[in-house]
């Protein structure tokens, strides 16, 4: 027997409106109460999709959310708490009841004011009518009958009894003055709707994101800012997961997805016009220096374009520069500021990120004319991402550090395509209390970050991260070409890789270039050839042997012979074939 299937209901369309409260979508991870507020005036709204810009209680985060991805408040909440259990999540909903609660004692306030005012005027008047009719009374008694007053002497006179008590009345005629009228935002729509039940059909999209995983230490899914100190959120996070870092050495942080609209973390300068903003007194201001900072960024290659562009997205305040700055215009366009030298930059900048391609070029952009070092002052912060080797990098840190400057080393682990997305592993060592306060710039420009305690530890490991990455790429251009000199398809051999334990993004990518001869760089090959280079040195300084990056690194430099130099690392296939 055929089974029929009912097609599936369409969500019914929720009306929502600044001022709701409301259950926001944050990606992968779980719906967090909010209220849908004003953005800063300077904050463009992402393009697409109908969005509203939210404040989420218990944080200091605010984001652009997709309507799909909201729910009210009240029609919801219980649902909510069934599927959510954190201590962090009961702060945010107890402050939402605070929030309320305080809301519904003013709103008390303000009527029992409106009612008190409204008793004094009736006493007011009845106290005015009682003496005039005793007036009326003494006058007749008398012998001397009063005239009736005439409206039109009511209008002209200079302040009748009757007059006044007009002017005195609560309720005037005709449309208000100008300054008089309600300048607050309308009543919530989420007020209106505190008792009503859920709303039938409505569910939220499917995630495309993996499932959250519990049990692996390093990868914990939370929010960054995610505490009331955002300034030393990770200190306060890391003692709640007890991460692994006793074991180990080094920590972990998992910050938020960062595409521009997909209900990512959106730090800002926190200029919202706290006098039509009823949060103003939920949510302070953040501390100085968290959200509030000036960044500066130096060098807009592959990766460090997508940077910050993701860095604009989120709100901060950017100072762009680059060797050839040609590359600045399109983030001038969207909105970053341009700095005339290295120096320049760090100057009027809190925080300065570097993005360059090796350690000669890391060194120039420190020591040389109007560097980095002719910048730093007492308490100015210099994040060098560049991946160069522990030696240039601790070089680095002694001279900036000498300047009373503080340093960060924080090489990126990923490629073109995960710069733009904001999805970059980030692999950070020095200053400890530098690397928290990074902690916003982190959650725009990447999925994950860990701290690896003294400067070039960083170094090293993203040395041999990027030694696996090129021996790996290599191995897969030594496979496909063997298969093609034996007569076997090098489709199926993707397809049969793809089905097993090494089936992977990057796998399935560099594959598909090489099939389709598309060398297009996402991470140059002289790039990788270089950190085979200095991860081979890594290991003859230590005296271990490296014998596979050694032969994947002739490879690679037969590839550079072939001007390969300038494209993809995937082109290292071209190696084999000639």
């Amino acid at each position: 027997m055929a089974a029929t299937t009912a097609a599936a209901a369409p969500p019914v369309p929720v009306n929502l409106r600044l001022g709701d409260l409301v259950w926001g979508k944050l990606g992968r991870y779980p719906p967090w109460p909010g209220k849908i507020v004003n953005p800063p005036k300077d904050l463009k709204k992402p393009r697409g999709k109908k969005c509203f810009f939210v404040k989420f209680f218990g944080t200091e985060d605010h984001a652009w959310i997709k309507v799909e991805q909201l729910k009210p408040y009240h029609a919801h909440k219980e649902e909510m708490i069934k599927i959510n259990k954190g201590k962090r999540f009961q702060q945010a909903v107890d402050a939402v009841e605070e929030f309320l609660k305080k809301a519904k004692g003013k709103d008390q306030a303000s009527h029992n004011s409106a009612e008190d005012k409204n008793r004094r005027n009736s006493s007011e008047e009845r106290g005015k009518a009682a003496a005039g009719e005793e007036k009326r009374k003494a006058g007749l008694s008398d012998g001397k009958p009063k005239k009736r007053a005439s409206s039109a002497s009511l209008e002209r006179g200079p302040k009748s009894p009757l007059k006044r008590m007009y002017e005195q009345s609560p309720r005037k005629r005709g449309r208000p003055p100008k300054d008089e009228k309600d300048l607050t935002i309308p009543e919530s729509s989420t007020v209106k709707r505190m008792m009503t039940g859920t709303v039938a059909g409505f569910k939220w999209p499917p995630s495309v994101s993996e499932p959250v995983k519990e049990g692996d230490p390093h990868f914990h899914h939370f929010l960054l800012s995610q505490t009331e100190k955002p300034a030393v959120c990770y200190q306060a996070i890391s003692k709640k997961l007890k991460v692994c870092e006793e074991e180990t050495g080094s920590t972990s942080i998992q910050a938020a997805d960062s595409t521009a609209i997909n209900g990512s973390i959106t730090p800002t300068d926190k200029k919202l016009d706290k006098e039509f903003d009823p949060l103003a007194e939920a949510f302070p201001d953040p501390q100085p220096g968290v959200a509030t900072n000036r960044i500066g960024f130096l060098g807009l290659g592959l990766m460090g374009s997508g940077i910050v562009s993701n860095l604009l997205k989120m709100g901060h305040t950017v100072t762009v520069w680059n060797r050839t700055a040609e590359k600045c215009d399109l983030f001038i366009q969207e909105g970053a500021r341009l700095g005339r030298t290295p120096a320049e930059v760090v100057s009027t900048c809190d925080i300065t990120f570097a993005c360059v391609s090796d350690p000669k070029a890391a060194k120039d952009l420190v020591l040389g004319p109007s560097g980095v070092l002719q910048g730093i002052r007492p308490g100015k912060c210099y994040v060098d991402m560049s991946t160069v080797d522990a030696d240039t990098v601790t070089e680095l840190a002694q001279v900036i550090v000498s300047r009373g400057g503080r340093f960060l080393e924080a090489p990126v682990s990923g490629n073109q395509q995960l710069s733009n997305d904001g999805m970059l592993v980030i692999l950070a060592a020095g200053d400890r209390g530098l690397y928290e306060d990074c902690s916003s710039c982190f959650q725009a420009m990447g999925k994950t970050s860990f701290f690896l305690g003294e400067v070039g530890n960083a170094a090293k490991m993203m040395l041999i991260v990027n030694m696996v990455q090129g021996s790996f790429m290599a191995t897969i251009a030594e496979g496909l070409t063997l298969a093609q000199v034996t007569g076997q398809s090098q489709q199926t051999l993707l397809d049969i890789l793809n089905q097993g334990q090494l089936a992977s993004i990057f796998l399935d990518q560099k594959c598909q270039n090489i099939l389709q001869g598309n060398f297009k760089p996402d991470f140059y090959l002289k790039y990788i050839q270089k950190d085979l280079r200095l991860a081979i040195a890594l290991g003859d300084s230590v005296n271990h042997p490296t014998p596979m990056a050694a032969a994947a690194n002739e490879v690679y430099k037969r590839a550079k012979a072939l001007d390969q130099s300038d494209n993809d690392m995937s082109a290292v296939y071209r190696a084999y074939i000639h």
